[in-house]
């Protein structure tokens, strides 16, 4: 070992004042030698040549050898201080064979050396004290931190909105349900009514066919009993004598003849349920009420698409400017700097129309926007930003640009042409055009509903209009 350490005190000792080295530098020709002592030398000899080689070094002023003075320093710490204090858990963990031997890094390889076991494998590497590769990997490190910290604000704040996601969503699940439930129950009671109407109007088929039958039956039964008595009155003549016979029966004819010749003895009409009439076509029938209890509209509204500011009527078919915005997740579906909503399903194909219910609302823009349109940005609602609209803005109506319109309508119809690339708006009063877009659409669009204050407006809510089906047979 001691062999080892001279190894190490020969490589950091100056070959001019035999001493470690104070401010090491290094020539050209890989000599190194104290600052002071080389230039010295040089000025003592006139020259610039190496004290060892005496060849001419390529720089009147070398740099300081700053990897050689950290060694050069730790070595002389070590070596005065290494019998007098315990050596520290790092230190004594570099290499058990020499514990009293100054440790070194390697940041070539980043990892620790021992000076006597390692130091010549590693003279063509970046070799720098323990200290100062600890001083090095630190700065590193905390340069490395500010990222992490701010990666780990970023997954923080992604968290908290998985989880408001996962509370929102819970609220969703037991509105859903609930209005699942209400729905139902109305459904329900609608069929129960309908139900007890049919079994109503039985009952009252059953009551009428029955009294009609009493009726007939007693007319049968006052027939049976005139035919037992005349039948009585005719067994009794047969038991006559001649003369009592000739005169009973003259009257005996007289009074059954009619009797005979009036009765129809055969089942009346009306004597069986009408089942045609009390089953016939019943399902549709009750179809047909029920159309007045649920409505078709051909746009649902996207609620994970609305704006925090917009509150959406509970069956999705009307949207309104609220007082106060709601506590809702910022998914990335929903629209952030405009109130806007839209609908629920979008088409890449074909021709779709709805009419949208405005009133006397004054603000407010309806039509159609492409699937990717910005929902985070400011941006206007115009063609070149995939929105192709009709508005409502400070009494003035635009489709991208000013519109003088001589009605105001109230209720106004979309229609879209995905094929043709058209998108036109209609007054529903006189089915009058009121503008219309043409563009080459490249992906699914969607409906498009923005709304802001109401005022004093009686039309809060913008509403989508119930749509009538046609049953194909």
């Amino acid at each position: 070992m001691s062999e080892r350490i001279a190894a190490v005190e020969d490589y950091l000792t100056c070959p001019v004042c035999l001493d470690t080295f104070k401010e090491p530098v290094s020539l050209g020709c890989n000599h190194s030698f104290c600052s002071s002592c080389l230039q010295n030398y040089w000025d003592k000899h006139n020259t610039k040549n190496c004290p060892v080689c005496r060849r001419k070094s390529s720089k009147d002023f070398p740099e300081v050898n700053f990897a050689l003075k950290q060694l050069s320093l730790s070595f002389k710490a070590e070596e005065g201080v290494c019998s007098k204090r315990p050596r520290t858990e790092a230190e004594e963990g570099v290499c058990s064979k020499h514990p009293s031997v100054p440790a070194l890094f390697c940041l070539d390889e980043a990892r620790a050396l021992c000076c006597a076991c390692e130091f010549s494998q590693h003279r063509d590497h970046t070799v720098v004290s323990v200290e100062e590769a600890v001083s090095r990997l630190k700065e590193q490190l905390q340069s490395e931190l500010k990222p992490l910290t701010k990666q780990r604000k970023k997954a923080s704040a992604l968290q908290r909105q998985y989880e408001e996601v996962r509370v929102h969503s819970e609220r969703q699940a037991e509105a859903c349900a609930r209005h699942i439930r209400e729905t139902f129950e109305r459904l329900h009671r609608f069929l129960q009514r309908e139900e007890e109407l049919r079994l109503t109007a039985l009952r009252e088929e059953r009551s009428r066919q029955l009294h009609t039958m009493d009726s007939e039956l007693e007319k049968v039964r006052e027939l049976l009993s005139t035919l037992n008595k005349n039948i009585s009155t005719v067994e009794q003549q047969l038991k006559m004598e001649h003369m009592d016979f000739i005169r009973q029966y003259s009257h005996s004819q007289k009074s059954s003849r009619p009797l005979l010749s009036q009765t129809t003895l055969r089942l009346g009409p009306g004597l069986l349920i009408n089942q045609a009439t009390v089953l016939g076509n019943m399902g549709f029938k009750a179809w047909e009420k029920m159309r007045s209890q649920v409505h078709y509209r051909p746009v649902i509204l996207d609620p994970n698409t609305g704006n925090r500011w917009l509150y959406l009527s509970e069956d999705l078919s009307g949207v309104r400017y609220g007082e106060t915005y709601q506590q809702v997740p910022e998914n990335s579906e929903r629209f952030s700097f405009y109130t806007s909503v839209l609908g629920s399903e979008g088409w890449s194909c074909g021709s779709h129309q709805w009419d949208v219910e405005v009133g006397d609302h004054p603000d407010w823009i309806i039509g159609v926007a492409k699937e990717s349109v910005d929902r985070k940005e400011e941006r206007s609602a115009d063609p070149e930003n995939g929105l192709w609209c009709l508005g409502l803005t400070d009494g003035e109506y635009s489709d991208g640009y000013e519109l003088n319109l001589k009605l105001r309508p109230e209720k106004i119809r979309v229609r879209l042409d995905y094929d043709e690339g058209k998108v036109s708006f209609y007054n529903t009063d006189d089915m009058s055009l009121i503008c219309s877009h043409t563009d080459r659409f490249k992906e699914k669009i969607f409906p498009y509903f923005s709304v802001g204050e109401a005022g004093d407006a009686k039309t809060k809510e913008i509403k989508i209009c119930p749509s009538d089906v046609q049953i194909k047979t």
